[in-house]
């Protein structure tokens, strides 16, 4: 009997999880087969894995011995995956992704028709909404795939980069700063400020760099918090403050003169966007080659 990689992954999935029923709702299987496959294992090696009792599923010496090597195999799953999907185009199938307001509304709906002539057999379904329902979707095994606007935590999840941001600062039109070639970042920071609502992407990423530069984004004089980045643009647009707000979202407001860009001069408001995905899931060869699509693109030639 030769080693099964399935059956490597649903071991793994256990010990991930917890517990059979978690790893068995996680892999679309039944209880009953999940418990077999790992006993099949078990067989294969001559030695327990995994010490069942009533409350909890731990791991014996050999089951943390064979634990990095499971993780390793399904790595290299993925990553053979992603390395074959430039070389397939004939690929079918149906993609349930969720992405984070700025994604969903301003770069994704740009980047799927170059996607869909490429690979006119994948159809995608995409739901926007912010980075906790994602998250909650796809352990509920809602959505194959997530991509966000900046990193999380989640034991459950796995997250990779697959593209690269900028926020730029914003004012309207006859703003003081519509005037400057370039500002400063402490003269900016003296306005008063409209902003995404808290643990928004965007949010974390304006703060963060605050931070860095040594001001302190409780110190903003923030006349607003909005829940969208249309929100936002509009509550600027209207005069009531300026913001830090992807570039990608602001190009036609830019184009009609109702919005300015402002360069400043002494940082970047850099960030990268993330899929997410559960760490017990091998996603589909139709989502790799999409996340493959999406790393491979420069953002500024789309958008």
């Amino acid at each position: 009997m030769a080693l099964n990689f399935h059956q490597l992954h649903i071991f793994y999935t256990v010990a991930e999880r917890g517990s059979f029923s978690a790893a068995a709702l996680s892999l679309h299987m039944t209880q009953p087969a999940v418990t077999m496959q790992v006993q099949s294992l078990e067989d294969y090696f001559g030695t327990k894995l995994l010490q069942r009792s009533t409350k909890r599923i731990d791991l014996t010496e050999a089951g943390k011995a064979l634990m990095p090597y499971a993780r390793r195999s399904i790595e290299l799953i993925r990553d053979t995956d992603q390395a074959m999907s430039a070389f397939t185009k004939q690929l079918k199938g149906r993609l349930q992704l969720g992405a984070s307001l700025t994604i969903g509304e301003y770069i994704l709906p740009r980047l799927l028709g170059p996607f869909g002539q490429t690979f006119p057999e994948i159809s995608i379904s995409m739901k926007v909404m912010n980075t906790a329902q994602i998250i909650e979707e796809i352990i509920n095994h809602q959505l194959t795939f997530g991509l966000i606007e900046a990193p999380v935590n989640h034991p459950d999840m796995q997250m990779e980069a697959v593209m690269s941001d900028e926020l730029k600062l914003i004012v309207p039109k006859d703003h003081p700063l519509s005037k400057k070639p370039t500002v400063l970042l402490d003269e900016v920071a003296d306005y008063p400020f409209v902003v995404r609502e808290q643990g928004s992407g965007t949010r974390l990423v304006m703060e963060d760099q605050l931070k860095r530069k040594k001001i302190d984004p409780a110190d903003l004089k923030i006349v607003m918090e909005l829940g969208s980045t249309g929100a936002v643009k509009s509550a600027v647009e209207a005069g009531l403050g300026v913001s830090f707000i992807s570039e990608s979202s602001v190009k036609h407001e830019v184009a009609l003169g109702l919005l300015h860009v402002v360069p400043i001069e002494d940082t970047r408001f850099k960030r990268q966007f993330y899929s997410i995905y559960l760490k017990s899931t091998l996603l589909p060869i139709s989502a790799v080659t999409f996340l493959t699509f999406l790393r491979e693109k420069d953002l500024q030639q789309w958008l």
